[in-house]
Protein backbone atom coordinates (compact mmCIF):
# COMPACT_ATOMS: atom_id res chain seq x y z
CA UNK A 1 0.00 0.00 0.00
CA UNK A 2 2.63 2.31 0.56
CA UNK A 3 4.29 1.37 -2.39
CA UNK A 4 1.48 2.05 -4.47
CA UNK A 5 0.87 5.32 -3.00
CA UNK A 6 4.26 6.44 -3.35
CA UNK A 7 4.09 5.23 -6.91
CA UNK A 8 1.08 7.59 -7.46
CA UNK A 9 2.37 10.38 -5.65
CA UNK A 10 5.32 10.11 -8.30
CA UNK A 11 3.92 9.80 -11.16
CA UNK A 12 1.58 12.81 -9.79
CA UNK A 13 4.33 14.71 -9.39
CA UNK A 14 6.04 13.85 -12.86
CA UNK A 15 2.46 14.67 -14.15
CA UNK A 16 2.83 18.19 -12.67
CA UNK A 17 5.76 18.31 -13.57
CA UNK A 18 5.43 17.65 -17.74
CA UNK A 19 2.41 20.22 -17.87
CA UNK A 20 4.92 23.04 -16.56
CA UNK A 21 7.33 22.28 -19.17
CA UNK A 22 4.83 21.86 -21.93
CA UNK A 23 3.08 25.51 -20.51
CA UNK A 24 6.58 27.02 -20.30
CA UNK A 25 7.69 26.06 -24.09
CA UNK A 26 3.75 26.92 -25.21
CA UNK A 27 4.53 30.84 -23.42
CA UNK A 28 8.24 30.87 -25.77
CA UNK A 29 6.86 29.84 -28.76
CA UNK A 30 3.87 32.20 -28.43
CA UNK A 31 6.21 34.90 -27.83
CA UNK A 32 8.45 34.00 -30.71
CA UNK A 33 5.52 34.33 -32.83
CA UNK A 34 5.44 30.68 -33.34
CA UNK A 35 2.19 29.53 -31.88
CA UNK A 36 -1.17 31.31 -31.48
CA UNK A 37 -2.15 32.77 -28.99
CA UNK A 38 -6.11 32.75 -27.69
CA UNK A 39 -7.46 36.48 -26.86
CA UNK A 40 -10.41 37.51 -24.79
CA UNK A 41 -10.20 41.38 -24.17
CA UNK A 42 -13.65 41.62 -22.44
CA UNK A 43 -12.24 38.98 -20.37
CA UNK A 44 -8.88 40.76 -19.47
CA UNK A 45 -10.96 43.75 -18.71
CA UNK A 46 -13.17 42.21 -15.86
CA UNK A 47 -9.70 40.77 -14.88
CA UNK A 48 -8.64 44.62 -14.43
CA UNK A 49 -11.63 45.59 -12.54
CA UNK A 50 -11.10 42.61 -9.93
CA UNK A 51 -8.03 43.82 -9.55
CA UNK A 52 -8.77 47.20 -8.87
CA UNK A 53 -11.43 46.16 -6.88
CA UNK A 54 -9.32 44.05 -4.35
CA UNK A 55 -6.80 46.52 -4.09
CA UNK A 56 -9.70 49.58 -3.26
CA UNK A 57 -10.82 46.60 -0.31
CA UNK A 58 -7.84 46.05 0.83
CA UNK A 59 -7.02 49.96 1.50
CA UNK A 60 -10.52 50.42 3.09
CA UNK A 61 -10.01 47.13 5.35
CA UNK A 62 -6.77 48.48 6.43
CA UNK A 63 -8.30 52.04 7.13
CA UNK A 64 -10.94 50.57 8.82
CA UNK A 65 -8.70 48.37 11.41
CA UNK A 66 -6.56 51.71 12.13
CA UNK A 67 -10.08 53.78 12.64
CA UNK A 68 -11.00 50.47 14.89
CA UNK A 69 -7.90 50.95 16.89
CA UNK A 70 -7.69 54.58 17.10
CA UNK A 71 -11.26 53.94 18.75
CA UNK A 72 -10.07 51.76 20.94
CA UNK A 73 -6.81 53.85 22.06
CA UNK A 74 -9.00 56.87 22.83
CA UNK A 75 -11.77 54.57 25.04
CA UNK A 76 -8.47 54.08 26.61
CA UNK A 77 -7.48 57.48 27.08
CA UNK A 78 -10.81 58.72 28.20
CA UNK A 79 -11.52 56.08 30.73
CA UNK A 80 -8.34 56.86 32.06
CA UNK A 81 -9.55 60.71 32.43
CA UNK A 82 -12.76 59.66 34.24
CA UNK A 83 -10.83 57.46 35.71
CA UNK A 84 -8.86 60.60 37.42
CA UNK A 85 -11.34 62.69 37.64
CA UNK A 86 -13.41 60.45 40.35
CA UNK A 87 -9.76 59.86 42.02
CA UNK A 88 -8.75 63.76 42.36
CA UNK A 89 -12.76 64.46 43.45
CA UNK A 90 -13.41 64.77 46.78
CA UNK A 91 -16.24 62.88 48.77
CA UNK A 92 -17.55 66.03 50.17
CA UNK A 93 -17.73 67.86 46.82
CA UNK A 94 -21.58 67.94 45.18
CA UNK A 95 -21.91 65.77 42.49
CA UNK A 96 -19.62 63.37 43.26
CA UNK A 97 -22.06 60.25 42.81
CA UNK A 98 -22.96 61.99 39.43
CA UNK A 99 -20.11 61.74 38.30
CA UNK A 100 -19.42 58.25 39.14
CA UNK A 101 -22.50 58.09 37.01
CA UNK A 102 -21.10 59.70 34.23
CA UNK A 103 -17.70 58.05 33.92
CA UNK A 104 -19.67 54.42 33.78
CA UNK A 105 -21.84 55.71 31.00
CA UNK A 106 -18.80 57.04 29.10
CA UNK A 107 -17.18 53.93 29.35
CA UNK A 108 -20.14 51.93 28.20
CA UNK A 109 -20.80 54.30 25.26
CA UNK A 110 -16.92 53.70 24.27
CA UNK A 111 -17.17 49.99 24.06
CA UNK A 112 -20.95 49.59 22.84
CA UNK A 113 -19.17 52.00 19.84
CA UNK A 114 -16.70 49.94 19.29
CA UNK A 115 -18.51 46.69 19.45
CA UNK A 116 -20.84 48.05 17.06
CA UNK A 117 -18.27 48.91 14.72
CA UNK A 118 -16.90 45.96 14.50
CA UNK A 119 -19.81 43.57 13.95
CA UNK A 120 -21.75 46.43 11.34
CA UNK A 121 -18.48 47.39 9.23
CA UNK A 122 -15.50 45.00 9.83
CA UNK A 123 -16.99 42.39 9.77
CA UNK A 124 -18.68 43.16 7.03
CA UNK A 125 -16.09 43.87 4.95
CA UNK A 126 -14.01 40.84 6.25
CA UNK A 127 -16.75 39.06 4.00
CA UNK A 128 -16.86 41.05 1.10
CA UNK A 129 -12.72 40.61 0.88
CA UNK A 130 -13.28 37.02 1.92
CA UNK A 131 -14.45 36.06 -1.63
CA UNK A 132 -11.81 37.57 -3.67
CA UNK A 133 -8.58 34.87 -2.87
CA UNK A 134 -11.03 32.20 -4.56
CA UNK A 135 -12.16 33.89 -7.53
CA UNK A 136 -8.31 35.44 -8.11
CA UNK A 137 -6.71 31.20 -7.61
CA UNK A 138 -9.45 30.49 -10.15
CA UNK A 139 -8.81 33.27 -12.32
CA UNK A 140 -4.82 32.08 -12.31
CA UNK A 141 -6.19 27.98 -12.83
CA UNK A 142 -8.21 29.97 -15.82
CA UNK A 143 -5.15 31.06 -17.75
CA UNK A 144 -2.99 27.99 -16.68
CA UNK A 145 -5.65 26.15 -18.73
CA UNK A 146 -5.95 28.32 -21.38
CA UNK A 147 -2.12 27.94 -22.02
CA UNK A 148 -3.11 23.82 -22.16
CA UNK A 149 -5.55 24.50 -24.63
CA UNK A 150 -3.48 26.34 -27.13
CA UNK A 151 -0.33 23.94 -26.70
CA UNK A 152 -2.54 21.12 -27.51
CA UNK A 153 -4.48 23.16 -30.35
CA UNK A 154 -1.20 23.83 -31.56
CA UNK A 155 0.46 20.06 -30.87
CA UNK A 156 -2.86 18.64 -33.47
CA UNK A 157 -2.46 21.40 -36.01
CA UNK A 158 1.06 19.91 -36.59
CA UNK A 159 0.09 16.30 -36.54
CA UNK A 160 -2.37 17.58 -38.99
CA UNK A 161 -0.04 19.12 -41.14
CA UNK A 162 2.19 16.15 -40.94
CA UNK A 163 -0.09 14.05 -42.58
CA UNK A 164 1.32 14.17 -46.13
CA UNK A 165 4.59 13.47 -44.87
CA UNK A 166 3.20 10.20 -42.78
CA UNK A 167 1.47 9.51 -46.54
CA UNK A 168 4.49 9.88 -48.63
CA UNK A 169 6.58 8.31 -45.93
CA UNK A 170 4.38 4.80 -45.92
CA UNK A 171 3.29 4.96 -49.60
CA UNK A 172 7.56 4.68 -50.63
CA UNK A 173 9.83 2.76 -47.59
CA UNK A 174 13.26 4.33 -47.05
CA UNK A 175 14.41 2.82 -44.23
CA UNK A 176 16.94 -0.26 -44.90
CA UNK A 177 14.43 -2.73 -42.60
CA UNK A 178 11.19 -1.25 -44.94
CA UNK A 179 13.61 -2.15 -48.22
CA UNK A 180 15.10 -5.46 -46.49
CA UNK A 181 11.40 -6.44 -45.61
CA UNK A 182 9.57 -9.30 -48.25
CA UNK A 183 6.76 -7.93 -50.20
CA UNK A 184 4.07 -9.15 -47.69
CA UNK A 185 5.90 -7.76 -44.65
CA UNK A 186 6.34 -4.04 -46.02
CA UNK A 187 2.28 -4.36 -45.98
CA UNK A 188 2.18 -4.96 -42.46
CA UNK A 189 4.55 -1.89 -41.68
CA UNK A 190 2.34 0.17 -43.96
CA UNK A 191 -0.41 -0.53 -42.16
CA UNK A 192 1.54 -0.11 -38.44
CA UNK A 193 2.63 3.25 -39.48
CA UNK A 194 -0.75 4.04 -40.63
CA UNK A 195 -2.27 2.78 -37.20
CA UNK A 196 0.07 4.62 -35.42
CA UNK A 197 -0.46 7.83 -36.78
CA UNK A 198 -4.03 7.74 -36.48
CA UNK A 199 -3.78 6.96 -32.65
CA UNK A 200 -1.31 10.15 -32.46
CA UNK A 201 -3.60 11.96 -34.12
CA UNK A 202 -7.00 10.80 -32.34
CA UNK A 203 -5.09 10.94 -28.82
CA UNK A 204 -4.18 14.98 -29.80
CA UNK A 205 -7.90 15.08 -30.61
CA UNK A 206 -8.94 14.22 -27.30
CA UNK A 207 -6.65 16.30 -25.41
CA UNK A 208 -7.50 18.87 -27.27
CA UNK A 209 -11.09 18.46 -26.55
CA UNK A 210 -10.58 17.65 -23.16
CA UNK A 211 -8.49 20.86 -22.66
CA UNK A 212 -11.14 23.12 -24.24
CA UNK A 213 -14.44 22.09 -22.39
CA UNK A 214 -12.25 22.33 -19.18
CA UNK A 215 -11.27 25.93 -20.42
CA UNK A 216 -14.50 26.84 -21.47
CA UNK A 217 -16.18 26.09 -18.59
CA UNK A 218 -13.93 27.65 -16.39
CA UNK A 219 -14.12 30.97 -18.57
CA UNK A 220 -18.07 30.72 -18.23
CA UNK A 221 -18.54 30.88 -14.49
CA UNK A 222 -15.49 33.65 -14.37
CA UNK A 223 -17.24 35.23 -17.48
CA UNK A 224 -20.32 36.05 -15.31
CA UNK A 225 -19.12 36.04 -11.67
CA UNK A 226 -16.47 38.86 -12.32
CA UNK A 227 -19.14 41.43 -13.62
CA UNK A 228 -21.54 40.64 -11.00
CA UNK A 229 -18.66 40.96 -8.14
CA UNK A 230 -17.49 44.56 -9.61
CA UNK A 231 -21.47 45.97 -9.64
CA UNK A 232 -21.49 44.70 -6.19
CA UNK A 233 -18.83 47.19 -5.01
CA UNK A 234 -21.81 50.44 -4.96
CA UNK A 235 -23.72 48.82 -2.26
CA UNK A 236 -21.56 47.54 0.01
CA UNK A 237 -19.83 50.59 0.07
CA UNK A 238 -22.98 52.71 0.72
CA UNK A 239 -23.90 50.02 3.25
CA UNK A 240 -20.86 50.60 4.92
CA UNK A 241 -20.08 54.17 4.96
CA UNK A 242 -23.79 54.29 6.18
CA UNK A 243 -23.05 51.95 9.39
CA UNK A 244 -20.16 53.95 10.21
CA UNK A 245 -21.89 57.03 9.79
CA UNK A 246 -25.18 56.10 11.60
CA UNK A 247 -22.96 54.50 14.51
CA UNK A 248 -20.38 57.54 15.22
CA UNK A 249 -24.01 60.10 14.55
CA UNK A 250 -25.57 58.38 17.87
CA UNK A 251 -22.54 57.93 19.77
CA UNK A 252 -21.49 61.58 19.79
CA UNK A 253 -25.36 62.38 20.34
CA UNK A 254 -25.12 60.22 23.57
CA UNK A 255 -21.85 61.67 24.31
CA UNK A 256 -22.68 64.96 23.92
CA UNK A 257 -25.46 64.49 26.54
CA UNK A 258 -22.44 62.90 29.09
CA UNK A 259 -19.75 66.17 28.31
CA UNK A 260 -23.26 68.59 29.29
CA UNK A 261 -23.89 66.78 32.69
CA UNK A 262 -20.16 66.42 33.43
CA UNK A 263 -20.01 70.58 32.68
CA UNK A 264 -23.54 70.84 34.34
CA UNK A 265 -21.31 68.96 37.67
CA UNK A 266 -18.64 71.08 37.32
CA UNK A 267 -20.70 74.67 37.14
CA UNK A 268 -22.40 73.05 40.83
CA UNK A 269 -18.87 72.14 41.97
CA UNK A 270 -17.96 75.84 41.07
CA UNK A 271 -20.54 78.00 43.07
CA UNK A 272 -20.29 75.46 45.96
CA UNK A 273 -22.37 76.90 49.03
CA UNK A 274 -23.85 79.82 46.45
CA UNK A 275 -19.99 81.20 46.42
CA UNK A 276 -17.92 81.59 43.13
CA UNK A 277 -15.08 80.40 42.80
CA UNK A 278 -12.04 82.77 43.38
CA UNK A 279 -9.33 80.48 42.52
CA UNK A 280 -8.60 81.96 39.14
CA UNK A 281 -6.54 80.25 36.60
CA UNK A 282 -3.12 81.89 36.40
CA UNK A 283 -1.94 82.99 33.09
CA UNK A 284 2.25 82.85 33.38
CA UNK A 285 4.18 84.66 30.60
CA UNK A 286 6.85 83.00 28.37
CA UNK A 287 10.06 83.13 30.49
CA UNK A 288 12.80 85.66 28.88
CA UNK A 289 16.26 84.75 27.75
CA UNK A 290 18.18 87.98 26.75
CA UNK A 291 18.94 90.71 29.33
CA UNK A 292 17.28 94.09 30.81
CA UNK A 293 17.00 96.42 27.82
CA UNK A 294 17.44 99.13 29.70
CA UNK A 295 20.48 97.14 31.77
CA UNK A 296 22.01 97.14 27.98
CA UNK A 297 21.18 100.72 27.17
CA UNK A 298 22.94 101.55 30.66
CA UNK A 299 25.98 100.43 29.48
CA UNK A 300 26.09 101.53 26.34
CA UNK A 301 25.87 105.01 28.37
CA UNK A 302 27.88 105.16 30.55
CA UNK A 303 30.65 107.59 29.25
CA UNK A 304 27.67 110.02 29.57
CA UNK A 305 28.29 112.02 32.45
CA UNK A 306 26.10 114.95 32.37
CA UNK A 307 22.73 114.47 32.78
CA UNK A 308 20.36 116.71 30.56
CA UNK A 309 16.70 117.59 32.46
CA UNK A 310 13.59 117.63 29.66
CA UNK A 311 12.44 120.97 30.00
CA UNK A 312 8.68 122.50 29.47
CA UNK A 313 10.62 125.98 28.82
CA UNK A 314 13.34 127.43 26.63
CA UNK A 315 16.92 126.91 27.64
CA UNK A 316 19.31 129.94 28.40
CA UNK A 317 22.77 130.30 26.93
CA UNK A 318 25.39 129.19 28.91
CA UNK A 319 27.33 132.37 29.11
CA UNK A 320 25.60 135.90 29.91
CA UNK A 321 22.58 137.13 31.69
CA UNK A 322 19.15 135.11 30.99
CA UNK A 323 17.52 136.56 28.18
CA UNK A 324 13.96 137.76 29.07
CA UNK A 325 11.19 135.89 27.17
CA UNK A 326 9.25 138.00 24.99
CA UNK A 327 6.11 134.95 25.04
CA UNK A 328 3.56 135.46 27.82
CA UNK A 329 3.40 132.97 30.53
CA UNK A 330 2.24 129.26 29.25
CA UNK A 331 0.27 127.51 31.90
CA UNK A 332 0.95 123.49 31.30
CA UNK A 333 -1.24 121.09 32.45
CA UNK A 334 0.68 118.42 31.83
CA UNK A 335 2.79 117.11 35.16
CA UNK A 336 6.30 117.53 35.28
CA UNK A 337 8.30 114.66 34.48
CA UNK A 338 11.69 113.87 35.89
CA UNK A 339 15.25 113.82 35.10
CA UNK A 340 16.22 111.52 32.17
CA UNK A 341 19.76 110.55 31.99
CA UNK A 342 21.13 112.66 28.65
CA UNK A 343 21.82 109.52 26.45
CA UNK A 344 18.33 108.66 26.02
CA UNK A 345 18.28 111.30 23.90
CA UNK A 346 21.53 111.13 21.66
CA UNK A 347 21.29 112.12 18.19
CA UNK A 348 18.07 113.47 18.72
CA UNK A 349 17.54 115.48 15.14
CA UNK A 350 16.60 118.62 15.18
CA UNK A 351 12.15 119.34 14.65
CA UNK A 352 10.45 122.39 14.86
CA UNK A 353 6.30 122.05 14.16
CA UNK A 354 4.19 124.66 14.19
CA UNK A 355 0.51 124.81 14.12
CA UNK A 356 -2.42 127.35 13.93
CA UNK A 357 -4.93 127.54 16.35
CA UNK A 358 -8.31 128.14 15.23
CA UNK A 359 -8.69 132.41 15.93
CA UNK A 360 -10.98 133.45 19.44
CA UNK A 361 -14.16 135.24 18.76
CA UNK A 362 -12.57 138.28 20.26
CA UNK A 363 -8.94 138.45 19.91
CA UNK A 364 -6.84 140.57 22.05
CA UNK A 365 -5.14 143.56 20.15
CA UNK A 366 -1.89 143.02 21.73
CA UNK A 367 -1.35 139.40 21.50
CA UNK A 368 -1.09 136.95 18.57
CA UNK A 369 -2.65 133.40 18.94
CA UNK A 370 0.34 131.03 18.59
CA UNK A 371 1.19 127.42 19.21
CA UNK A 372 4.71 126.58 18.93
CA UNK A 373 7.16 123.61 19.65
CA UNK A 374 10.81 123.64 18.91
CA UNK A 375 13.11 121.06 19.57
CA UNK A 376 16.91 122.20 19.54
CA UNK A 377 19.82 120.20 19.75
CA UNK A 378 22.13 120.90 22.81
CA UNK A 379 24.66 121.25 20.39
CA UNK A 380 23.50 125.00 20.15
CA UNK A 381 23.92 125.31 23.93
CA UNK A 382 26.92 123.58 24.62
CA UNK A 383 30.82 123.54 23.04
CA UNK A 384 30.75 121.98 20.12
CA UNK A 385 33.06 118.80 21.46
CA UNK A 386 30.21 117.82 23.01
CA UNK A 387 27.58 118.01 20.91
CA UNK A 388 27.84 114.29 20.21
CA UNK A 389 27.42 113.44 23.80
CA UNK A 390 24.92 115.77 25.50
CA UNK A 391 20.92 115.31 24.58
CA UNK A 392 18.13 117.78 22.68
CA UNK A 393 16.45 120.50 25.23
CA UNK A 394 13.18 120.48 24.21
CA UNK A 395 11.20 123.29 23.87
CA UNK A 396 7.67 123.82 23.79
CA UNK A 397 5.58 126.91 24.08
CA UNK A 398 1.48 126.61 23.45
CA UNK A 399 -0.19 129.69 23.80
CA UNK A 400 -3.79 131.53 22.97
CA UNK A 401 -5.27 134.95 23.55
CA UNK A 402 -8.97 134.78 24.20
CA UNK A 403 -10.87 137.50 25.94
CA UNK A 404 -7.49 138.80 27.26
CA UNK A 405 -6.38 136.01 29.10
CA UNK A 406 -3.41 133.42 28.15
CA UNK A 407 -4.55 129.61 28.05
CA UNK A 408 -2.58 126.63 26.92
CA UNK A 409 -3.10 122.36 26.37
CA UNK A 410 -0.86 119.41 25.81
CA UNK A 411 -0.63 118.76 22.09
CA UNK A 412 -2.58 115.34 20.92
CA UNK A 413 0.43 113.34 19.30
CA UNK A 414 -0.59 110.64 17.29
CA UNK A 415 1.15 107.33 17.40
CA UNK A 416 4.47 106.68 19.29
CA UNK A 417 7.04 105.70 16.85
CA UNK A 418 7.11 102.37 15.44
CA UNK A 419 3.51 102.07 16.33
CA UNK A 420 2.56 99.00 14.82
CA UNK A 421 -1.36 98.05 16.29
CA UNK A 422 -3.29 97.90 19.62
CA UNK A 423 -3.50 95.19 22.51
CA UNK A 424 -6.10 95.35 25.14
CA UNK A 425 -4.46 93.30 28.63
CA UNK A 426 -6.94 90.32 29.44
CA UNK A 427 -4.97 89.73 32.77
CA UNK A 428 -3.02 91.49 35.16
CA UNK A 429 0.71 91.26 34.69
CA UNK A 430 3.14 92.67 37.48
CA UNK A 431 6.76 93.40 35.85
CA UNK A 432 9.91 91.66 37.16
CA UNK A 433 12.40 93.85 35.74
CA UNK A 434 12.43 97.93 35.58
CA UNK A 435 11.76 97.21 31.49
CA UNK A 436 8.92 95.69 31.92
CA UNK A 437 5.25 97.18 32.10
CA UNK A 438 2.95 96.86 34.71
CA UNK A 439 -0.21 95.61 33.62
CA UNK A 440 -4.21 95.50 34.94
CA UNK A 441 -7.31 93.84 32.79
CA UNK A 442 -8.56 96.32 30.42
CA UNK A 443 -5.25 98.00 29.69
CA UNK A 444 -4.82 99.17 26.35
CA UNK A 445 -0.90 99.36 25.15
CA UNK A 446 0.54 100.78 21.73
CA UNK A 447 2.62 98.15 20.57
CA UNK A 448 5.49 99.16 18.55
CA UNK A 449 9.10 98.11 17.12
CA UNK A 450 11.80 97.00 18.74
CA UNK A 451 14.72 99.37 18.04
CA UNK A 452 16.75 96.12 17.32
CA UNK A 453 15.06 93.00 16.31
CA UNK A 454 17.71 91.02 18.23
CA UNK A 455 16.52 92.24 21.36
CA UNK A 456 13.00 90.50 20.82
CA UNK A 457 12.33 87.62 23.13
CA UNK A 458 10.03 84.91 21.51
CA UNK A 459 6.74 85.79 23.15
CA UNK A 460 7.19 89.22 24.25
CA UNK A 461 6.14 92.47 23.03
CA UNK A 462 7.40 96.25 22.57
CA UNK A 463 4.98 99.03 24.02
CA UNK A 464 3.90 101.77 25.74
CA UNK A 465 0.12 102.22 27.35
CA UNK A 466 -2.07 103.85 26.07
CA UNK A 467 -2.86 106.22 29.38
CA UNK A 468 0.87 107.00 29.22
CA UNK A 469 0.85 108.04 25.49
CA UNK A 470 -2.36 110.36 25.82
CA UNK A 471 -1.21 112.29 29.12
CA UNK A 472 2.55 113.26 26.94
CA UNK A 473 4.86 111.56 29.09
CA UNK A 474 8.08 110.78 27.25
CA UNK A 475 7.94 107.22 25.30
CA UNK A 476 11.50 106.46 26.09
CA UNK A 477 11.12 106.33 29.71
CA UNK A 478 7.72 104.57 29.65
CA UNK A 479 8.31 102.74 27.04
CA UNK A 480 8.55 98.63 28.09
CA UNK A 481 8.52 95.02 27.26
CA UNK A 482 4.91 92.54 28.23
CA UNK A 483 3.97 89.20 27.41
CA UNK A 484 2.09 88.65 24.57
CA UNK A 485 0.10 85.48 25.72
CA UNK A 486 -1.67 88.43 28.45
CA UNK A 487 -3.28 90.20 25.30
CA UNK A 488 -5.44 90.08 22.67
CA UNK A 489 -5.22 92.37 19.37
CA UNK A 490 -7.35 95.33 19.91
CA UNK A 491 -6.66 97.44 16.70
Amino acid sequence: MAEMGKGVSAGKIASNVQKKLTRAQEKVLQKLGKADETKDEQFEQCVQNFNKQLTEGSKLQKDLRTYLASVKAMHDASKKLTECLQEIYEPEWPGREETNRIAENNDLLWTDYHQKLVDQALLTMDTYLGQFPDIKSRIAKRGRKLVDFDSARHHFESLQSAKKKDDTKIAKPVSLLEKAAPQWCQGKIAAHLVAQTNLLRNQAEEELLKSQKVFEEMNADLQEELPSLWNSRVGFYVNTFQSIAGLEENFHKEMGKLHQNLNDVMKTLETQEGKPSTNAFTVKAQPRKKANLFSRLKLKRISDSSPAKVNKTPSSPPDGPPAASTEPKTTNHASEEPSAPASFLVDAPTVVISKSPSQPSEPAPDATPKKEAEVKPAALEKDSSQSSSLPAVVTETFSATVNGTVESAPPKAAMPPGFIYKVRAQHDYGATDNDELNLKSGDVVLVTQFDNPEEQDEGWLMGIKESDWLQNKEFDQHKGVFPENFTEKYQ
